[in-house]
């Protein structure tokens, strides 16, 4: 074979391994995978990887911050068997777990040959209720599994907007206050009314009067008198 048939020859074999490159790089961009170059990563043996650690905070939030906050993780298991996360804790502050519905869990179980997404509607989540953190920069966020591996790794923190919007804590509903019922207003007793000084009071019918010893009675004979009987008179 002529040189020039063999410059030819690598030239092409150059060319198709470069094009397989290529197609091999664009089936796994940052967001097929959802990596963020940007975020923090770790891996715990070969076969747990967790992509994407942020620690979102709420809406509006800047500066130095001290308050509730979500942590956001994707974790992937390559394993034959389920892998079992049992905290997470940022600093001090460990999250507590809850469902897609907001039932809390124990534990988050990884799928064996699967994932898992902490974080934005319809996933698990990881709340922590009270961390002190500055916004923008990062926080060291330690994930325990229950086989004893452990893992440090440095979150980005950043407030609940952009790309995140919807990952942060959720405010609890404020409890509306129970209506006081009405007291009952009782009605006053009206005291009988008091005649005023000089007012005339109502005639009361007296008893009729008993006599007095001595008194004559009209019509009655009177007592060691004699009766005189009237004779008529001899014609």
């Amino acid at each position: 074979m002529s040189r020039s048939l063999r410059r030819g020859s690598i030239a092409a074999i150059a060319a198709i391994a470069i094009a397989s490159l290529s197609s091999c790089a664009a089936s796994t961009t940052p967001d097929t995978l959802q990596i963020k170059p940007d975020n923090a990563a770790a891996t715990l043996g070969t076969n747990i990887r967790l992509n994407n650690i942020v620690l979102v905070t709420g809406v509006g939030t800047s500066g130095d911050y001290t308050g509730a906050a979500n942590v956001v993780v994707n974790i992937s298991n390559t394993a034959g068997t389920p892998a079992e996360l049992q905290s997470i804790t940022v600093g001090n502050a460990a999250a507590t777990f809850s469902d897609a519905a907001g039932a809390p869990l124990s534990s988050i179980v990884v799928p064996a040959g699967g994932s898992v997404i902490l974080g934005g509607q319809g996933n698990p989540s990881a709340l922590i209720n009270s961390v002190s953190v500055h916004i923008g920069g990062f926080a060291t966020t330690t994930f325990a599994f229950k086989d004893g591996q452990k893992v440090d790794a440095q979150a980005a923190v950043s407030p609940d907007s952009g790309i995140y919007k919807g990952f942060g804590p959720t405010p609890a509903p404020t409890p509306t206050p129970a209506a006081v019922p009405t007291k009952a207003t009782t009605p006053a007793a009206t005291a009988p009314a008091t005649p005023s000084a000089g007012a005339t009071a109502p005639v009361t019918p007296s008893a009729p009067a008993t006599p007095t010893a001595g008194a004559t009675v009209p019509g009655a004979p009177v007592a060691g008198a004699t009766a005189t009987a009237t004779t008529p008179a001899a014609h």
